[in-house]
């Protein structure tokens, strides 16, 4: 893929310095004919060629970070059994909760006419 973007960059900068070397040409009309004829639609050729790779770089991250998330989850489950949860024979595990993993408000209300607890500014 590169050796074919290298190559037509080379051709039109080719054809970019032949028009500006030539009697009728300009240094404007060198810098368009680069632009249009090289650096855009290579551009957008480069980016159409590159979106596999690219999908595929998205995949790998996106498994990787299920990876280590299913790892997260498995050490916290070893973290939650107590240690001796083998050496009760007919006892249920104990499973401890991580603190304040409820979900709610730290300060809540007590009720609709009582107003929160505020600092004086």
């Amino acid at each position: 893929m590169y050796l074919v973007i290298i190559t037509w960059l080379y051709v039109t900068l080719m054809m970019a310095v032949a028009e500006a070397t030539s009697s009728t040409g300009s240094l404007l009309g060198a810098f368009v004919t680069f632009l249009l004829y090289g650096l855009l639609p290579i551009g957008i050729v480069a980016y159409i060629l590159g979106t596999p790779g690219r999908k595929r770089a998205i995949k790998a991250r996106e498994q990787a970070q299920r990876a280590a998330h299913g790892a997260q989850q498995a050490a916290q489950q070893q973290a939650i059994k107590p240690p001796d949860a083998g050496a009760r024979p007919g006892a249920a595990p104990i499973a401890s909760v991580a603190p304040d993993a409820g979900g709610h408000a730290a300060a809540a209300t007590e009720g609709a006419l009582i107003a929160p607890v505020r600092k004086e500014p």
